[in-house]
């Protein structure tokens, strides 16, 4: 103890103030990143209208070790769920370990999936990018692939304070929109199809989503973008 009988902290010992230890992570790192990561999928997939429950969401780091253990088998990790609004929609999220991966990974994939009924997509979940003919493999699927990064997803972006707000608009709203400003498709601001925001929303080529930007310093604005 210092003169004023605080407790130091000793950076080279195991040795913390009380009022530090409960913020420190004694788990695995390993858990820890897919834990993070299975939690922005979760809520990436809820935003986009499939059916999750919110325990899943929920669910805390400790809760996540005890049920999946410090070195998680990345099998037990899959989600599997349907679209609220068309249950046939089906998704399937495998995350992949540590390995690259391959053509064989993905053939080992197909051959499993197929087995699991009709899917009308797939997200893998990476910490190497797969090698290009794993990628063109993966292009033949008969759904959409969609394949992550792990480290992109250990935050959720929409979370941010400095983000705007997006809306997907239905067909018909999109139809409203181009007739009430008489404009075409192509006129409109652009979106890639590769920004964070369309990845997150899995948003398609000529989808238009609705931003609202709005802040205590400023009045709140709204502009229109085309996926392109």
């Amino acid at each position: 103890m210092d003169i004023d009988g605080e407790m130091q902290m000793d950076i080279g010992s195991s040795s913390y103030p009380s009022c530090l230890s409960s913020f420190i992570d004694t788990g695995s790192l390993e858990s820890h990143r897919y834990y993070l990561s299975r939690r922005t999928v979760l809520e990436m997939l809820r935003d986009r209208g499939y059916a999750i429950p919110d325990a899943e969401i929920e669910l805390s780091l400790q809760g996540f070790r005890d049920y999946y253990g410090e070195d998680p088998d990345v099998s037990r990790l899959r989600i599997s769920a349907s679209h609220k609004d068309d249950p046939n929609q089906k998704i399937m999220v495998i995350f992949s370990g540590p390995g690259a991966v391959k053509v064989n990974t993905v053939r080992e994939i197909g051959s499993d999936i197929m087995n699991k009924g009709a899917l009308s997509r797939l997200m893998l979940i990476v910490q190497k990018q797969p090698t290009s003919q794993a990628t063109k493999a993966l292009e033949l699927f008969p759904f959409k692939v969609e394949v992550f990064r792990i480290t992109d997803l250990l935050v959720n972006i929409t979370k941010h304070i400095l983000k705007p707000k997006h809306q997907l608009l239905t067909p018909a709203e999109k139809q409203n929109l181009l007739e009430k400003y008489n404009v075409e498709e192509k006129q409109l601001p652009r979106m890639l199809q590769k920004d964070a925001i369309a990845q997150y929303y899995g948003l398609q080529k000529g989808q238009v989503v609705k931003i609202t930007y709005s802040s205590e310093a400023t009045e709140t604005r709204v502009t229109y973008r085309c996926v392109w």
